[in-house]
């Protein structure tokens, strides 16, 4: 594929044909430029099959913005379409409808409002708010939900691993088990749920981080095929970075060849003035073998070297790890505490891929449209109460209890603000029977989540570094109730409404089940 071809397909027409063929619908019924309002929001946690998510981490912002800012339709983008027949052989995009694609086909006119990534966001709850001319707005969905439903079920899945590993150090080490490209927003989303690193090296350039790295078992292998051996490999390895060296292990046996070939040539580094990195575990009990790794190690001086364990970890995995590592390292003299200090995770497969939920159920729906400077609710009904969206212009809050734990995030209609309420009313979004009420003494604090990223296509919102990101995440799960963060079986998260919406939902309800047209 060459660079045009790649921006025909990597540009506007990253998209599903659907999106097009709705905005020729627009265009003829003269709609194309009424204003509306899309929201993006998911149904529900990744559910990993043996435990499900507890919380979501919102990724993926950036890059959408950066892809809404060049995206157009460009003449052979246009062309294209020409060429596109129905099936009785009649163009499918007329003339008129093409020429307005060549002069309005940017998103130059939307304006956005979100929450921040790097910020704990629950289902229901507006992520992305989209507002502007319809045609445009509704060609957005397709890449809008590519792209930010991708990084957040990556940042999702990195937080849990982080949360599960006790803030150990974390490694994104998944590239070569991404899907294409995406590993690259997969790496990109790591880092912000909670990898300290990644092996993907031109991610880690444009992001400012160093790429990380070790050997391969293939190293190892050419040297004994060539008639030398294990330690041979090491060795030249560690000549050529005497600071960096950290070592493969388990290509021979990991106890009897591996680590003491590694202590052999730390000993020699040491000798010269340099400090070695650590060892690294890829098969076999990883539990075990940490231990006598630690073990002899220590006897040898290298107290801290750091242990890295890969090897299709997820957070499971290493929950196993770290409760083996508790009960065993004791009966072998190690401190279970300190070799858990010195552990570092390099997560690939599991990671980059969402082991166990490959995609984030996000959608995208309007939820207003507006008519004589006025703003009209609008809502989809659907046999499930859950999928069916809450409408109009929303705001959102996040309410925090008097241990300032986050307690609810309430979504509620512009122009409510419930920090002026003596009395908040929390609605369940479909369980009629479901509510309570909070005195403001209550709550410690009520905080707005969306802020505004785009007006007419203009970016007024500084767009924070990777580094700002992951300490609003941290900062939010630590704000969690422990329930909530559980690995397993997780606290459900209030996500509620308040009065005035539910109201509004339920009347819209029975008025649009009423207007279905079928007589």
């Amino acid at each position: 594929m060459d660079d045009r071809e790649r921006q025909t397909a990597e540009g506007i027409l990253f998209t599903d044909m659907y999106q097009i063929t709705m905005a020729q619908v627009y265009y003829r019924l003269g709609y194309q430029d009424k204003w509306v309002q899309f929201d993006h929001f998911f149904r529900s946690y990744p559910d990993y099959g043996a435990h499900k998510a507890g919380y979501c981490i919102n990724a993926g912002l950036e890059w959408l913005l950066d892809w809404m800012r060049s995206a157009h339709f460009r003449p052979e983008d246009i062309s294209y379409l020409r060429s596109l027949k129905s099936r009785a052989g009649k163009q499918m995009f007329a003339e008129d409808f093409l020429a307005w694609l060549a002069e309005n086909g940017d998103f130059s006119g939307l304006s956005l409002w979100a929450i921040p990534e790097g910020r704990v966001v629950h289902p229901n709850v507006p992520l992305t708010v989209v507002r502007g001319p319809l045609a445009m707005a509704q060609i957005l969905e397709t890449a809008l939900l590519n792209q930010l439903n991708h990084q957040t079920l990556i940042a999702t899945k990195a937080a849990r691993i982080r949360e599960i590993g006790r803030g150990q150090i974390m490694l994104e080490f998944g590239l070569r088990r991404g899907h294409g490209k995406g590993a690259n927003a997969g790496a990109r989303a790591a880092l912000i749920g909670g990898a300290d690193f990644t092996s993907n090296v031109g991610v880690s350039a444009v992001l400012g981080y160093e790429p990380k790295g070790t050997h391969a078992h293939s190293m190892v292998q050419l040297f004994i095929s060539l008639g030398m051996s294990e330690l041979d490999a090491f060795r030249a390895y560690a000549d050529i970075y005497p600071d960096d060296c950290t070592l493969l292990v388990d290509t021979v046996n990991t106890l009897e060849s591996g680590v003491p070939n590694a202590i052999r040539v730390f000993e020699e580094l040491r000798r010269k003035g340099h400090k070695p990195v650590g060892v690294r575990l890829d098969s076999g009990d990883l539990a075990y073998l940490s231990i006598q790794a630690a073990r002899m190690l220590d006897e040898a001086g290298f107290e801290n070297v750091s242990i890295v364990l890969s090897n299709n970890l997820d957070e499971l995995v290493i929950w196993q790890i770290i409760t083996q590592i508790t009960q065993e390292a004791p009966r072998y003299g190690v401190d279970a505490d300190k070799l858990i200090r010195r552990l570092v995770y390099g997560v690939g497969t599991r990671l980059i891929t969402s082991w166990g939920e490959p995609a984030l159920g996000g959608v995208y729906k309007l939820v207003a449209v507006q008519e004589r400077d006025r703003w009209i609710p609008a809502i989809k009904i659907s046999e499930s109460l859950s999928k069916t969206p809450n409408p109009g212009d929303k705001r959102v809050w996040r309410l925090y209890d008097a241990r300032g734990k986050a307690t609810a995030d309430l979504i509620g209609l512009y122009g409510e603000d419930p920090r002026q309420w003596e009395t908040i009313h929390l609605r369940h979004p479909t369980d009629h029977s479901k509510s309570r009420l909070l005195h403001k003494d209550q709550v410690q604090e009520i905080e707005p989540l969306l802020v505004e990223v785009l007006r007419e296509g203009k970016l007024v919102y500084d767009l924070p570094d990777i580094e700002a990101m992951r300490a609003l995440r941290q900062e939010d799960v630590e704000r969690l109730d422990p329930g909530v963060r559980r690995i397993m079986y997780p606290h459900i998260y209030h996500v509620s409404l308040t009065q005035k919406l539910w109201e509004l939902k339920q009347e819209l309800i029975r008025s649009t089940s009423n207007a279905g047209g079928v007589p």
